[in-house]
């Protein structure tokens, strides 16, 4: 885009972009993110990377399992009964013959079973041929027909299904699909997201000067979409200025052989003249689904939607608001892309009386004290010292909560089971 351009569209992005608006509340804007968007369709995966993936269609045997008889020991095929006249690998075989074979080897036709390497001997007779005896380690009647003989088909038949489409696919079914021959597998489709983390004053290392700031967000970004059900894509680092912001929201590039099904974004969610998420959407084309949220931390949080189909969820720049507004509308907008449900919100006792407050909803880190969540302390904006101890959030409502009295909750992405709630909540 010609610099001409990038400044027309800034002043349509401007006109646009800071249009009246409302806050959904913190309920609103969890559901308006996962009813905005559709499941995604099936992909092809490479069966390394296919572990926990959920398969989109029936895995079927393409040939009998196994497709030829096999021994099952090291040893030597027999046909008839012994002694043996000892043959060449392979050959087909005779009363009264037999061939050396190993485990996993071919049985050639005429065997009738598999005298194990430990349960037999070789001898020479008067006229310097090589012969086979049951040795005296054998087991009595050994070797019986069908013994150590692995059979064609009998783990599967041809078209028979292996794992069902649905599955959630461990590494015991990876191994199992390459047995039956598949390089690769159809699974359900998994949002792809690329993280576009701003700021000039941002560092990447070391301690930060006055001015400065520690980048929170790089070392942690993609580990936590990763748990909210997407696909790490590439992250980008950009400065505070509209055009990086619209250069990098319209950026035509595929990575990782496809485009990005969301963006998220850090920073540029407020409404000073130094934030452009509102105004890089609007000039390319988008629209916003979710414009501020009636909740603190992470009120300033907006979900926007390209033309092309893309979803931008724009996070604010301070780290704990960040996670909240993740939490609340990227995890919801994940999940519906990811075939998955609606995350779950539970109810836990809280452990403290909470006064009413202006905001519709406080997202309050807490843990478990006695059977109750307790609010933890250093929860400010940009604060990570207090979620980094906490065992879950609470939702609490703008009336405030009662000492004991249910809370809404929800569990974090890395710790993600809450104690069930108390009898009778």
């Amino acid at each position: 885009m010609t610099a001409p351009a990038l400044r027309t569209a800034k002043s349509q992005g401007a006109a646009r972009g800071h249009a009246a608006h409302g806050e959904h509340t913190w309920a609103d804007a969890r559901s308006l993110a996962f009813d905005s968007a559709s499941p995604l369709g099936p992909e092809h995966v490479p069966l390394g990377e296919a572990n926990g993936r959920t398969l989109a269609s029936d895995v079927v045997a393409l040939q009998e399992m196994p497709h030829y008889a096999s021994s099952a020991m090291d040893g030597w095929t027999v046909s008839g009964g012994g002694p043996w006249t000892l043959t060449e690998p392979g050959a087909p075989l005779r009363s009264g013959e037999a061939s050396p074979v190993v485990t996993g080897g071919v049985i050639p036709p005429g065997t009738q079973a598999v005298l194990r390497v430990e349960s037999g001997r070789v001898a020479t007779d008067a006229d310097g041929r090589a012969s086979l005896l049951v040795g005296e380690a054998a087991s009595p009647g050994e070797p019986r027909p069908g013994q150590h003989i692995r059979k064609s088909g009998e783990e599967a038949a041809a078209g028979e299904v292996l794992i069902p489409a649905g599955t959630t696919l461990n590494p015991a079914h990876i191994a199992l699909a390459a047995v039956a021959g598949f390089d690769q597998l159809t699974v359900r489709g998994k949002p792809l997201v690329k993280m576009l983390v701003t700021g000039s004053e941002v560092v990447t290392a070391s301690t930060p000067a006055p001015g400065q700031v520690r980048d929170a967000f790089g070392p942690q970004l993609s580990t936590v979409i990763q748990l909210l059900g997407g696909v790490p894509g590439p992250l980008v680092r950009i400065g505070d200025s509209y055009e990086e912001w619209l250069t990098a929201l319209g950026a035509a590039e595929a990575p990782m052989g496809q485009w990005p099904d969301v963006i998220v974004t850090t920073g540029g969610t407020g409404r000073s003249g130094a934030d452009h998420l509102r105004d890089a959407v609007t000039a390319l084309g988008g629209r916003l689904l979710v414009d501020g949220i009636a909740m603190r931390p992470g009120h300033p949080a907006a979900l926007g939607k390209l033309p092309n189909g893309r979803f931008v969820v724009g996070l604010p720049g301070n780290p704990l608001a960040a996670l909240m507004a993740l939490f609340t509308v990227g995890g919801p907008l994940l999940a519906a892309l990811g075939h998955q449900p609606l995350p779950g919100i539970s109810r836990v006792p809280c452990g403290t009386t909470i006064d009413a407050h202006r905001a519709s909803t406080r997202l309050m880190p807490f843990r478990w004290v006695k059977d109750l969540a307790a609010p933890v302390h250093y929860t400010g904006p940009g604060m990570m010292r207090g979620l980094a101890s906490a065992d879950g959030v609470m939702a609490v409502p703008s009336r405030g909560v009662q000492l004991g009295e249910p809370v809404p909750a929800f569990a974090l992405p890395w710790r993600p089971e809450l104690r069930p709630p108390l009898s009778g909540i």
